[in-house]
């Protein structure tokens, strides 16, 4: 089973990690065009590109001024400990023990705007920019254009070097659309997490993302690879809903605290 999830917004360069050993992104040779790109680009552009204020445009232009390149552990850090934002609260990477890290390592995939993919313990260095950013490039006008069939084609690596064709997508459809469906050599699991609010469930997407994490973790520490054993997860209170559910779409409902 692969797992893939978003990235987050919010990271984390000060943490200590712990003693492990990194790897190096797939897709370095895009991403270096794609920061090349971003350093053209004054903080004015990207704050309209990106919708954020100035002061968070300003910030982003220093990091992609400041990207060296090769990656180190000196300069860069491993991708499942450097975000920070609720899906990695909810799978907490600085508990997990080591067999888990290398698990993890093998089946979690996590989608990016300017890593393409990345393992968990990939390099990477402090950036921001989300996938649906129409941003342009000598090769293409948006960041879906630019990656094509690239993020596709190193999941389908993936599926084929551990042998089975389950997807778990537990990533936003944001991301998950940088994923070309119909090329994919995979059955696709996607979850579904309901709280239930006033009488009524519904998905509330601060629950929802943690969940996701949640589920991440659940899968790494039991070693899941049967699609129907992700019917036993129980975390944070949730429970499978068979009756709401579909062979592709597994609904998860949690009662009103």
């Amino acid at each position: 089973m692969l797992l893939v999830v978003s990235p987050a917004k919010n990271l984390d360069y000060k943490s200590e990690l712990p003693s492990i050993v990194s790897s190096q992104p797939r897709l370095l040779a895009q991403t270096k065009n794609l920061v090349d790109t971003c350093k053209l680009l004054a903080p004015a552009d990207l704050s309209s590109l990106m919708g954020i204020s100035d002061k968070l445009a300003t910030l982003n232009a220093e990091r992609f001024n400041s990207f060296e390149f090769p990656f180190s552990d000196e300069n860069a850090r491993p991708a499942i400990f450097a975000f920070a934002g609720d899906v990695y609260t909810g799978l907490d990477a600085y508990s997990l023990a080591p067999d888990d890290l290398d698990f993890a390592q093998a089946h979690l995939r996590i989608l990016s705007g300017l890593y393409g993919v990345l393992r968990p313990l990939d390099l990477m260095q402090p950036y921001r920019l989300e996938m649906g950013i129409k941003l342009k490039t000598s090769s293409a006008d948006s960041l879906y254009a630019f990656w094509d069939s690239q993020i596709t084609d190193v999941l389908n690596e993936d599926l084929a070097a551990q042998g089975d064709n389950v997807l778990l997508n537990l990533a936003s459809n944001e991301y998950f659309s940088s994923v070309k469906k119909k090329a994919l050599d995979a059955l696709v699991i996607t979850p579904h997490f309901k709280d239930e609010k006033n009488g009524k469930f519904k998905i509330i997407s601060f629950y929802a993302k943690k969940a996701r994490g949640m589920m991440a973790r659940y899968v790494i520490e039991n070693k899941i690879t049967e699609a129907k054993q992700l019917k036993e997860f129980s975390s944070g209170g949730y429970y499978f809903c068979d009756e709401q559910s579909t062979d592709t779409d597994y609904v998860f409902k949690r009662n009103a605290q």
